[in-house]
C-alpha cells in the first residue's frame, strides 16, 4: 500500500513520519465492532477513546437500524460492542435482540461498574437471557491497581458485578454463558505472559472473591487518546513507542484482530480498528464512490453492497502495540 500517514505528536504539536510498519490487508470479514456512544460512567487512565460522563456522542436511530442489516448481508458470525458504556445507549438492547434473533453472537464489552448504575439493575439478567458474550475490563485482580487507573470505590463494584454474572451461569463449568476479563498493564510496559498471568488471576480472584471466569485477554495499552496525552505529560510517550518498535515480532501479523474485523464509529463511518477510528485514519473506501457519492470515506451502509475484504488497511505507528511481544488483539495475546 501507499505510505502510511503522518500521525501529530501529542507531546511536540508537530507531525512526525510514522515508522515503517509491514503493509496489510483484510481477509474474510467475520466481526463487526460498533462504538455506540462515547458516554461512560468511568473515566479510566489507559482509555484510548477519551470516553467519559461528559460525552455526549451518540449513534443515531437511523445507523444503528442499518447494523442488522449488515450482519445479514456479509453474514458476519459476532457482533462486538464498545464505547464509553456501549449499555447506555437508548437502542442497545433492542439491537442485541435483533442480532441474537440472526443467531449472531453478540459481545458486551462491559466496564462491570455500568451494573450497578441507576436505570441498569436488570442488565445483567438481560445479557444472560439472550446469551451475549461479556468481555469485562478487571485490569488486575488487585484493588490498589485498579483503582489507580479506574477511580476509587471502582474495584469492588467491579467485584459485584462479577458476582452477579457468575450467580447467573456466567464463566460457570458447563455453562454457555461465556465471560472473559481484560488485563491492562500499569503505563508504559507491554503485558506480561498471559497463561501465567490467567493462573494468577484465576486463583487469587477465586480465593480472595469467589469468582470464576472462562479466559483473561491481556491487552497493550496504546499510545492513543487519554493514554498517549498521559504517557506525554510523564515523558514517557517516546520511550513507549521505541518499546513497541523493537518488539515487534513478524508472526503476529497474520493474526491481528483488523484482518478479519472492521470498526464503526457513532456517525456510521468504517475503519479499520477502534484504534484508527480515535486517530480518525479511515478504512479505505469504494475507489468509485460510496453510497453518499463521496469517495474514499466508507459508511456502515457501504457494507450492504461491497464485501471489504482485500482492501488495504490503514497502518501507523500505532499498529506496533498490537505486533509487540505475545500480540495484542479484542481477544487477547496473539501468540500461543
Amino acid at each position: 500500500m501507499t505510505t502510511a500517514p503522518r500521525l501529530r505528536s501529542p507531546e511536540h504539536g508537530r507531525l512526525q513520519p510514522a515508522q515503517a510498519f509491514p503493509p496489510l490487508s483484510r481477509g474474510r470479514l467475520d466481526t463487526l465492532q460498533v462504538n455506540l456512544t462515547y458516554r461512560c460512567n468511568q473515566a479510566c487512565v489507559h482509555c484510548h477513546v477519551n470516553a467519559g460522563p461528559t460525552r455526549t456522542e451518540s449513534m443515531e436511530a437511523a445507523s444503528v437500524e442499518l447494523i442488522p442489516e449488515v450482519l445479514a448481508a456479509r453474514d458476519l458470525r459476532c457482533l462486538d460492542l464498545t464505547g464509553g458504556a456501549p449499555e447506555l445507549h437508548p437502542q442497545f438492547r433492542a439491537l442485541v435482540r435483533a442480532a441474537r434473533a440472526l443467531g449472531v453472537e453478540v459481545i458486551d464489552r462491559c466496564n462491570l461498574t455500568i451494573l450497578q448504575e441507576p436505570g441498569q439493575e436488570d442488565l445483567a439478567d438481560f445479557l444472560a437471557d439472550q446469551g451475549v458474550t461479556v468481555v469485562a475490563s478487571l485490569p488486575c485482580y488487585l484493588q490498589d491497581n485498579v483503582e489507580r487507573q479506574r477511580g476509587s470505590g471502582v474495584f469492588q463494584r467491579s467485584i459485584s458485578g462479577l458476582r452477579q454474572l457468575n450467580a447467573l451461569g456466567y464463566g460457570q463449568p458447563g455453562s454457555s454463558l461465556e465471560l472473559n476479563l481484560v488485563y491492562n498493564p500499569q503505563g508504559a510496559a507491554l503485558p506480561p505472559e498471559q497463561g501465567p498471568l490467567e493462573a494468577d488471576y484465576r486463583r487469587v480472584l477465586w480465593a480472595d472473591h469467589g469468582v470464576v471466569f472462562n479466559r483473561l485477554y491481556a491487552l497493550a495499552n496504546m499510545p492513543v487518546q487519554r493514554f498517549a496525552a498521559v504517557l506525554s505529560a510523564q515523558g514517557e510517550l517516546e520511550g513507549y513507542l521505541q518499546l513497541l518498535r523493537r518488539s515487534h515480532r513478524n508472526e503476529n501479523l497474520a493474526q491481528v484482530m483488523c484482518r478479519q474485523l472492521i470498526s464503526v464509529d457513532w456517525q456510521g463511518f468504517l475503519y479499520d480498528c477502534d484504534f484508527n477510528q480515535q486517530l480518525g485514519l479511515p478504512a479505505s473506501g469504494d475507489p468509485t464512490a460510496n453510497a453518499e457519492g463521496n469517495v474514499g470515506r466508507s459508511h456502515l451502509r457501504d457494507l450492504l453492497r461491497r464485501n471489504p475484504a482485500g482492501d488495504p488497511i490503514q497502518v501507523a505507528d500505532h499498529c506496533f502495540g498490537c505486533t509487540a511481544g505475545s500480540g495484542s488483539s479484542c481477544g487477547g495475546a496473539l501468540a500461543a
